[in-house]
């Protein structure tokens, strides 16, 4: 796909160098995608909270709207995400053939994401055909156009080990300390006991979150470029067929074993993140008080912070997938740890800070360990399957989140969970049985110590970085 539009000097990217300075990497990789991924991290922790108490869809159907819808439209989702991956494999410009798609995302994204909150007051028909057709058009289209190419920018960034796992770092940072500070410690914090269930507070607050999109990832087109498509597509033109590549993708061991891996802890992942403000409001704390949720996140992130500056020598020195797994271990003793009593806040701030020391690796350095596999598949076929794997990566996260809001959700149902009152202009909450106690515990805790333990047994396989810098040499002599 030609986009001819794209080689007008206004759209050029501002990154001249072969090697990555200051500016791509403050700029490309850290402040632009803030504005996306700080509303991406909003919606995963809180737009289930907006449709069980403030919309109060919990009874819909019988309880089975919220836990059918969100899985139907993820595989509508995951649908558009293997067409998305092949038109960026098709994509021909002087910009690249992911970045492109980040500029055209931007507006679209902003629109449909407003979109998603303004749900007009009637019947619960009304509320529901709104709900699906925003919730799909933002995911299903917007996101989906956005994600796609974002999660790309790493793999073609740069073939230098070194220098890909520092953007690796610096991309990790946006998403973890940016939109973690605002989501996890400031919105429960300041705005979620403001809010309450005042379906009005909750349109503004999300409509300003939303329209910071659009500058932000203005940034991150400009200062981002792709050197390893500028190499590849020098050398060849050539459609390879998405069947050449699903052969060479599924008959490799280490892009089967990543694969496998993304998708448990993509899962666990979000089983926990959907979890935690009802862990918060009914388990350890009361209803948006403002420091429970608050508190969790604030101490158990603080190695998310120190962590910056650890990881990456750690990983050179030991190998990005040994530092993954033995922190992987890690993150099962601490979730173990909190499950031992789970109603004490102080078991359970010791628990999630020892977590969160396991999951640096995960959350710094995987995506290099992901472009490792990548670089392995092009020297072993001759071809890159950028496009596809990121199709089937963003495919596994899309199912998840369909797949955990609907299993959580049937466990609220299931159990008799009661939505608050908004009552004279004040939030009512009711306290909430043992079995919907012990459901949002799960969720929130006990899953992550079964699947820390699988995923940490599934990297033993994942042995790629021997032998890589061979291959990344024959890769370029070829070229």
């Amino acid at each position: 796909m030609n986009m001819n539009c794209f080689n007008s000097p206004l759209l050029f990217t501002r990154i001249g160098n072969d090697d990555t300075k200051a500016k791509e990497k403050w700029l490309g990789y850290l402040v632009g995608p803030a504005g996306s991924l700080l509303f991406s991290a909003t919606l995963a922790s809180y737009l289930n909270v907006y449709y069980t108490d403030v919309l109060k869809l919990t009874s819909v159907w019988g309880g089975a709207f919220l836990v059918v819808f969100p899985i139907i439209s993820k595989v509508i989702d995951a649908i558009t995400n293997v067409i998305m991956g092949q038109i960026i494999d098709r994509t021909r410009t002087s910009q690249g053939k992911a970045r492109p798609w980040l500029l055209l995302s931007t507006p679209l994204m902003v629109i449909t994401g407003i979109l998603l909150f303004t749900v007009p007051n009637g019947s619960d028909t009304v509320k529901v055909l709104w709900i699906m057709v925003s919730y799909n058009l933002f995911y299903s289209f917007a996101y989906t156009i956005y994600s796609m190419s974002h999660n790309l920018m790493v793999p073609l960034s740069i073939r230098d080990i070194k220098q890909r796992g520092t953007l690796s770092i610096f991309s990790n940072i946006s998403t973890i300390m940016i939109s973690g500070v605002v989501v996890a410690l400031i919105f429960p914090m300041l705005i979620l006991p403001q809010l309450g269930v005042n379906k009005s507070a909750w349109i503004t607050v999300m409509s300003v979150l939303t329209i910071i999109i659009f500058p932000l990832t203005i940034i991150e087109y400009y200062f981002t470029r792709e050197r390893v498509t500028e190499e590849y597509q020098s050398k060849t033109n050539k459609i390879i067929p998405i069947g050449e590549q699903l052969k060479a993708g599924f008959t490799d061991k280490f892009w089967l074993v990543i694969i496998v891996f993304i998708f448990i802890t993509q899962f666990s992942q979000l089983c926990k993140n959907t979890a935690l403000i009802y862990f918060c409001n009914y388990v350890l704390g009361s209803y948006n008080d403002g420091i429970t949720q608050t508190m969790v996140s604030a101490i158990g992130g603080i190695p998310m912070g120190i962590g910056i500056f650890a990881v990456a020598p750690l990983a050179r020195k030991f190998g990005k997938r040994n530092l993954t797994a033995a922190g992987l271990v890690l993150f099962a003793m601490g979730s173990g740890i909190c499950l031992i009593n789970p109603h004490n806040m102080i078991v359970v701030l010791v628990g999630q800070f020892i977590k969160n020391i396991g999951g640096l690796p995960v959350s710094y350095i995987f995506m290099a360990l992901f472009a490792d596999v990548l670089d392995h598949i092009e020297w072993k076929h001759r071809f890159r399957i950028d496009g596809l794997s990121m199709s089937i990566f963003t495919i596994i996260g899309t199912v998840s989140l369909g797949l955990s809001t609907g299993v959580f959700n049937f466990a609220l149902s299931s159990t008799g969970y009661i939505p608050p009152e908004f009552i004279n202009g004040e939030t009512l909450a009711s306290v909430q049985n043992v079995a919907t106690q012990n459901a949002i515990t799960f969720f929130f805790i006990g899953l992550e110590i079964i699947t820390g333990l699988i995923t940490a047994g599934l990297l033993l396989l994942l042995n790629v970085e021997k032998g890589l810098e061979k291959k990344q040499t024959e890769i370029k002599a070829r070229n």
